[in-house]
């Protein structure tokens, strides 16, 4: 089992309100899993989400990543999870402006201590897999929206982590450039890795085979697609 998380629960405290952000979920998810979570805005999607990518601690439950616990690790812990397990794509790229498209997938590389010519070589092949090579001495400035969210999947996939999460890839870009994304996506899951995507769109959770519905903090419905 890649993922198992019992009993979850985040309560964050605003002022004098205590709001529960997730109530108590269980869920299991495999490997190679292809897997969307949906819900309204105040579902508490996205601080699942960031609890399952180590970017948040559990008020309470367990999660187990691997077969190791870790919604007790502190934050230097977390972030070497992060770094050698998961694979993060955002909505807006998080790319940096002045590096270009091949050093911006080489920088989780440079964290995990690969030489200079070893960390060219695996980011290269990464922009391969997501047909990008040709823009590899480009800046995010001189890519189009889809471009660049691909070197974003690409710097994601340059660890070969064990879960890619994607929290709303498509949401900056127009329904066309979104559809040719999810193609992209498509690839990666048929070449065995393990995809999480939040998302609010049916049209790009109906590629997963896997929704995981969520409403006031809890499931709601986890169905799988035919």
């Amino acid at each position: 089992m890649l993922i198992r998380v019992k009993g979850i629960t985040k309560i964050y405290e605003v002022g004098v309100q205590i709001i529960e952000a997730v109530a108590g979920v269980d869920v299991e998810i495999e490997k190679n899993e292809y897997v969307s979570i949906m819900g309204p805005s105040g579902s508490g999607k996205s601080t699942l989400m960031n609890i399952l990518g180590c970017l948040d601690t559990p008020t309470a439950g367990e999660y187990y990543l691997n077969g190791a616990e870790v919604s007790n690790l502190d934050d230097d812990q977390l972030a070497h999870i992060r770094n050698r397990e998961i694979g993060f794509v955002f909505q807006t790229f998080n790319l940096l402006p002045r590096a270009n498209a091949l050093q911006n997938v080489e920088l989780p590389l440079v964290y995990a201590g690969i030489t200079a010519r070893e960390r060219e070589k695996i980011a290269m092949e990464a922009l391969e897999s997501v047909g990008l090579v040709d823009r590899a001495t480009h800046r995010p400035n001189e890519l189009s929206g889809g471009q660049r969210q691909r070197v974003a999947i690409a710097r994601a996939l340059v660890n070969k982590p064990s879960i890619i999460l994607a929290d709303e890839p498509t949401g900056n870009l127009d329904s066309k450039t979104g559809e040719e994304l999810m193609g992209v996506f498509n690839k990666i899951h048929e070449s065995g890795n393990t995809i999480i995507m939040v998302t609010h769109e049916e049209s790009v959770a109906k590629h997963s085979k896997r929704i995981i519905r969520l409403r006031d903090g809890k499931i709601e419905s986890d169905k799988i697609l035919n």
